[in-house]
């Protein structure tokens, strides 16, 4: 089988990396660093009317129709620029809640707004730290109205919109959208300021119920953004390849370029390996999601594990190869090493994931 993109996939993957190659600099990526703005927003509107956010909702709820593999090379390209845009809360996680959980009718209200940018959606799941576990849903839902306090919820302080997990009269927990307007939010400290991190305290918020999944619904959601994210993940990894490796070519050391050295060449060889083995899990995920595929889950969870240590790698060697400018502000290398420990724990932390391939295993070897 052929995992390849296609020869027009490949050109939208030149021309988005050009486009954020131009649109979204360090300066721009360091506006969010240093407090500056809450996300480039310039940056989101232009993408948006590209079509980026809504490329794989249909035409006829207002998206650009490119398919899932396209949203996945975006991605890739997202995670190569570090770009402070809440893509992943909105194209990810919100858009493909509403698009698979949602009835005709908030498909209509809701995605054609988040496909050309005017409303940011985010997921709130957590509630205080740890990894995805209904018996750690407390908030209720009561009356269609929304009681508890979500945290940390990733762009949870820009969103317009929520899609909440939370127990419902019968202490089942579902998936349910909110409207954000008059929401008690406050913005959290997280090791990755170029993304926005918030607490949402919900005191009676209408909600409309998505669908009558419960945490099953859920679990399908991420695994379907858990491939996207790793395509985000092999894009920052390979920028730091490319970051290290170049470094490695231009600074001496005894009269020589630091990268005809072995422990060097170990390292890069180490992230290039380690990004291999990513990619190419991606791109089977990227089929997978494409098809629907029954294999999906298992193809997530092996696209997220693999990714996750791969950009930890890269990000990590990275400095290590700049060595002592590597671990100062002024130099781009922890953009990339914020970045991975954000995206490595977005919707559950690798471990998390590990067990659930473990599982995934265990079931179809006992099938």
């Amino acid at each position: 089988m052929n995992f390849d993109f296609s020869d027009d996939l490949k050109q939208l993957r030149d021309q988005s990396r050009r486009f954020l190659f131009e649109r979204c600099t360090p300066a721009v990526v360091r506006r969010s660093l240093d407090g500056q703005e809450t996300h480039a927003a310039d940056l989101w509107h232009e993408i948006a009317a590209m079509g980026w956010i809504g490329a794989a909702i249909p035409e006829e709820f207002g998206g650009a129709g490119l398919g899932y593999e396209g949203l996945c090379i975006l991605a890739e390209e997202i995670g190569r620029a570090v770009a402070p845009v809440p893509f992943g809360s909105t194209a990810y996680l919100a858009t493909e809640a509403i698009l698979t959980a949602g009835s005709d009718t908030q498909r209509q209200q809701y995605l054609p707004k988040l496909a050309d940018g005017s409303l940011i959606g985010c997921l709130a799941l957590s509630e205080g730290t740890g990894n995805p576990d209904p018996a750690q849903i407390h908030a209720r839902v009561v009356a269609g109205r929304l009681t508890g306090a979500k945290w940390p919820v990733a762009d949870g302080g820009i969103a317009g919109i929520a899609v909440v997990v939370a127990c419902d009269e019968h202490r089942q927990p579902g998936l349910f959208v909110t409207d954000l307007t008059g929401v008690r939010r406050r913005d959290l400290r997280t090791l990755d300021p170029t993304r926005n991190h918030a607490r949402l305290d919900f005191d009676g918020a209408p909600v409309q119920r998505l669908g009558s999944g419960g945490w099953g619904a859920l679990q399908r959601i991420l695994d379907r953004a858990a491939i996207l994210f790793a395509f985000e993940q092999v894009g920052g990894a390979d920028a730091c390849l490319q970051m290290a490796r170049e470094y490695a070519q231009e600074r001496f050391a005894f009269g020589r370029p630091i990268g005809s050295f072995q422990a060097i060449k170990h390292k890069l060889a180490d992230i290039y390996v380690a990004l291999e083995l990513a990619r190419s899990n991606a791109y089977y995920g990227a089929w997978a999601l494409g098809a629907d595929a029954t294999d999906l889950p298992l193809a997530a969870a092996t696209a997220r594990v693999s990714a996750t240590e791969a950009f930890h790698l890269a990000s990590k060697e990275n400095i290590q190869t700049h060595g002592g400018i590597g671990f100062t502000w002024a130099v781009d290398c922890h953009l990339f090493y914020r970045r991975s420990k954000q995206l490595g724990l977005c919707i559950g932390s690798a471990p998390f994931w590990k067990d659930r391939l473990v599982d995934l295993l265990e079931t179809r070897n006992a099938a």
